[in-house]
C-alpha cells in the first residue's frame, strides 16, 4: 500500500508520519551534490542543501500529504558569506590589536541570538504542507534566555541543570511556531525532563569514573619503576574511544528523550495533539550503526543512512486531530492560505544556525 493509498485516520486517533523516500533514490542526488560542491569548491553547496531537503520534505507525509521546502539556493549562499565575511572582520580586528578581540567576542555572544532567531524564521517560512506555511515570530531575547544563558546554565552546572534548559529552548522553539494563523505551544514538565536525563547523567558518570582511575592508574605507573604493562598500554589506547562511545551514547538518548517529552506535551492550535515515542536506545543504536557504516564505507552509505534515520523518525512521529479531520484541515488551509501569500517576499537569508 503506497502512501497515497492509505486509509483516512478516524477523528480521535494518532496519525503517523511515514517517509516515502529510498535510499537508492536518493543516492543519485547525494552523489551529484558532492561531486558539484567539489568542482565548484564548495559555492553549489548552497543548492545541494536546497535539493536535499527538498528531498526529504517531499518524502515525509502525514495524512497523505508531504511537505515542502521553498528555499533557494541563493538565500542560503548569501547569508553563508555574510557570516563567513563577519568572521574575516572579527579575526583581523583581533590582529590589528587585542582589545578588539575582546570586543568582537561580546558582538558574537549579542549576535548569535540574533541569527539563531533569523534562522529559525527562515526555515519555518520556506516551508509549507498542504500550501500554508509556516512562520516563527520568536524574538531575539527570547533566543538569548533559551540558547545563550541556558547554554551557561547547563554547563556551569556541569549537566544537572540540562533538562532546565531544554526546556527553556524548546520552549521557546515551539511556542513561537506558527502554521498559517494557528499556534503551536508546549509546556513539558521538568519532572518528565529529569527522568529522561537519569540514564544519559549515569552514563556520563561512568566515563568521568574511567577517567579517574585511568589518571589515577597512570600516577601510580610513573612511581612505578618498572613502567606500565601491556594491559595498560592498550587499555590507554582504548580509553579515548570508549569515552567518547559512553559520551556520544549519552547524548544520544538524552536527545531523543527531550524530543519525545517535549513533542508529547505539545499542541497546535491549544486542540491538536503531538506524539513522538521514538525508543530511545533503538534510536541510539540506529545513530551510532549508521556512523559506524558510513565511516566504514567513506561515506558511501551515508544516503542508506540518512533515509534509515528519516524512516525512522517518521514512523514514531504524529498528530491527533481533535474533530473530523477534513473539516479541520480544510479550515486551517482556507484560514493559513492568506497568510502564506504575505511570506513569499519575506524570507529572507538562512544563517545556517
Amino acid at each position: 500500500m503506497t502512501v497515497m493509498d492509505a486509509p483516512p485516520v478516524a477523528a480521535g486517533r494518532f496519525a503517523r508520519a511515514s517517509f516515502a523516500g529510498s535510499a537508492s533514490e536518493y543516492f543519485g542526488i547525494w552523489i551529484v551534490n558532492v561531486l558539484l560542491t567539489i568542482l565548484t569548491l564548495g559555492i553549489y553547496s548552497a543548492w545541494a542543501k536546497v535539493r536535499r531537503k527538498r528531498y526529504f520534505y517531499g518524502n515525509t507525509f502525514i495524512l497523505d500529504r508531504a511537505f515542502e521546502y521553498h528555499a533557494k539556493g541563493s538565500q542560503i549562499l548569501i547569508g553563508r558569506l555574510i557570516v563567513i565575511g563577519a568572521l574575516i572582520v572579527i579575526n583581523v580586528l583581533g590582529i590589528i590589536h587585542p582589545l578588539f578581540t575582546l570586543v568582537t567576542w561580546l558582538a558574537i555572544v549579542i549576535g548569535l541570538p540574533w541569527l539563531i532567531k533569523r534562522s529559525l524564521r527562515f526555515n519555518a517560512r520556506v516551508t509549507s504542507y498542504r500550501n500554508v506555511r509556516f512562520d516563527f515570530v520568536g524574538s531575539t531575547g527570547g533566543a538569548f534566555v533559551a540558547v545563550t544563558l541556558g547554554g551557561m546554565v547547563a554547563f556551569l552546572s556541569l549537566g544537572i541543570l540540562a533538562p532546565l534548559a531544554s526546556r527553556w529552548l524548546w520552549r521557546y522553539i515551539l511556542n513561537n511556531l506558527r502554521y498559517g494563523d494557528r499556534a503551536f505551544g508546549t509546556d513539558p514538565r521538568l519532572g518528565a525532563l529529569y527522568r529522561v536525563w537519569l540514564l544519559p547523567a549515569l552514563l556520563f558518570g561512568l566515563g568521568a569514573v574511567v577517567v579517574g582511575m585511568f589518571i589515577a592508574t597512570a600516577i601510580a605507573m610513573e612511581r612505578n619503576p618498572g613502567g606500565p604493562g601491556d594491559g595498560f598500554t592498550v587499555f590507554a589506547v582504548l580509553m579515548p574511544y570508549l569515552i567518547f562511545l559512553a559520551l556520544g551514547l549519552a547524548g544520544l538518548i538524552y536527545r531523543i528523550g527531550v524530543r519525545n517529552v517535549v513533542l508529547s506535551a505539545a499542541l497546535l492550535d491549544r486542540r491538536h495533539e503531538l506524539l513522538s515515542d521514538a525508543p530511545r536506545l533503538r534510536y541510539a543504536w540506529i545513530a551510532i550503526s549508521n556512523f559506524i557504516v558510513t565511516v566504514l564505507t567513506f561515506g558511501l552509505m551515508r544516503p542508506w543512512a540518512a533515509v534509515r534515520m528519516a524512516r525512522f523518525m517518521n514512523e514514531h512521529t504524529g498528530i491527533r486531530i481533535n474533530g473530523d479531520p477534513g473539516e479541520v484541515i480544510s479550515r486551517i488551509e482556507a484560514s493559513g492560505s492568506a497568510v502564506s501569500a504575505e511570506y513569499v517576499d519575506m524570507e529572507g537569508f538562512d544563517f545556517g544556525f
